[in-house]
């Protein structure tokens, strides 16, 4: 007759049973161990920005178009993906190949079934804050989405453009201001409107955007193209080692986005590490150790990084291309300031069969550099006057461009009333901008200084009554 096992033994393996469970749940296995998916009632969602115009932008768009085919190969539905770009290079008559956008030498079409939701004038500051913030009653023009997302939603958000100290280009409206970006993500996160946020940023100087300014606590991850005071660089340039194909008179891409984007087409997104990624883009957009690449940089909750990039990225098991991560050996780039002029340029020296486009270039070239020449000038004269010989004092590492947002607002508006539009290139000045902020300069005093040091320019084009102020 067989024999019960006593209420001792039956407490004994009741006890091993949920200890080999526990060990199991809390054991990572060779195929889990990097893969820790949101919970099934978690959403992924992506905000993707290009804050420019104009076909010698072009990478740009080409960056935020490939993003798009990223996420959208790796899952993310349409609704969940909002995109902001002008859209206006893809049919340009400069386009050598009309309807399609191509992000490198040999890629495919990455404009292809891309959502609109934002072109033209309704890619603005004030747009991309209501997007973010799921405020569709502000939202002015364009498809009204915005991120509807819950508590244990995920959020990535990707800008390419111009960028300066503190602030973020965009086609139409005021630039987008480092402080007013800061607060926008501060209410996100009060408003428990997302669980965790991975935000990637291609701009000049755009570790200034954060530094001394994203708190640690925020649940959000940055990485940025360059440090706060660096520019970043076009790359796939004309002319360049590896160049575009022919026809294409302008850059593809831009040295960190390509990097970032070429790896996630090349890796396991549900095994390779937000920090393994951030340090072969590091290293890649570092260009071979040059003085022609950038500091990649990290800021906020960067415990975020040790999460799978398939969280904020999507992605099958599988690989999305066999070709492998892009060689680390030196490429060509242009300083991110000086592309539009490389690429025109560039189609100016081709154009010798073409005379009415080589004058019309020609007459673009020239103003350009004028406005340029005259801005630089300006500034050095109005930065002498109010800040004498030594220019005044500077923020130290670690600290925030400026204290007082405003002021630099300031003297922005009031500099542009009197000498013009900064432009992509003279967005350069924001830092001196805000020095004069830093060391007690008022916006009475830079207004009689601008009024003299520009004196009879004629704004023409670059008057901010048509174009818009920056500020």
């Amino acid at each position: 007759m067989a024999q019960w096992p006593s209420v001792f033994q039956l407490n004994l393996l009741l006890l091993i049973v949920l200890v080999v469970q526990f060990s199991e749940a809390d054991r990572p296995s060779l195929f889990n161990m990097f893969d820790h998916e949101p919970q099934e009632n978690s959403t992924k969602w992506a905000v993707l920005v290009a804050g420019s115009n104009g076909y010698f932008n072009y990478r740009h768009q080409a960056d935020i178009c490939h993003a798009y085919q990223i996420l959208k190969r790796g899952g993310l539905k349409d609704e969940h993906i909002i995109v902001f770009m002008y859209d206006d290079i893809v049919n340009s008559s400069l386009n050598p190949r009309p309807g399609v956008i191509i992000n490198s030498p040999n890629g495919s079409d990455v404009y292809a079934g891309v959502p609109k939701d934002y072109t033209g004038e309704s890619v603005t500051a004030d747009n991309f804050y209501a997007v973010l913030l799921g405020n569709k009653t502000a939202v002015k023009g364009g498809s009204g989405k915005v991120v509807a997302s819950k508590p244990n939603d995920k959020i990535f958000v990707y800008y390419s453009d111009h960028g300066a100290a503190g602030v973020l280009g965009m086609p139409a409206g005021p630039l987008v201001y480092a402080n007013d970006f800061i607060n926008v993500l501060k209410t996100m996160h009060a408003s428990q409107t997302y669980d965790k946020m991975v935000i990637y940023l291609e701009s000049c100087q755009s570790g200034s955007i954060f530094e001394g300014l994203l708190p640690t606590d925020l649940n959000i991850y940055v990485t940025t193209a360059s440090n706060k005071q660096e520019n970043s660089f076009g790359t796939y340039c004309p002319g360049m080692n590896p160049p575009p194909p022919p026809g294409f008179d302008t850059c593809l891409g831009d040295l960190y986005s390509i990097s970032w984007m070429e790896d996630s087409e090349s890796e396991d997104l549900h095994k390779e590490t937000l920090e393994q990624q951030y340090l072969k883009v590091k290293k890649r957009t570092y260009n071979n150790d040059s003085s022609e690449g950038s500091h990649v940089m990290q800021y906020g909750t960067l415990c975020i990084s040790n999460e799978t990039l398939s969280i904020y990225q999507g992605s099958a098991h599988k690989k999305l291309s066999t070709n492998g991560f892009q060689s680390l050996d030196f490429m060509g780039v242009v300083d991110q300031r000086d592309a539009d002029l490389y690429s025109m340029w560039t189609m100016y020296n081709k154009s010798t069969e073409k005379p009415q486009l080589r004058e019309e270039l020609l007459k673009q070239i020239k103003e350009i550099t004028a406005h340029r020449a005259h801005l630089d000038i300006c500034v050095d004269e109005i930065k002498g006057y109010l800040l004498g010989k030594g220019h005044g004092s500077v923020r130290g590492e670690g600290s925030a461009l400026v204290d007082d947002w405003g002021c630099l607002k300031s003297m922005v508006r009031v500099f542009e009333t009197y000498c013009g539009s900064l432009t992509q290139y003279g967005m350069k000045h924001t830092r001196t901008f805000a020095n004069m902020c830093n060391n007690g300069v008022t916006t009475e005093a830079m207004e009689k200084v601008s009024k003299v040091a520009c004196h009879g320019y004629n704004m023409g084009q670059w008057n901010p009554a048509t174009v818009g102020y920056s500020a």
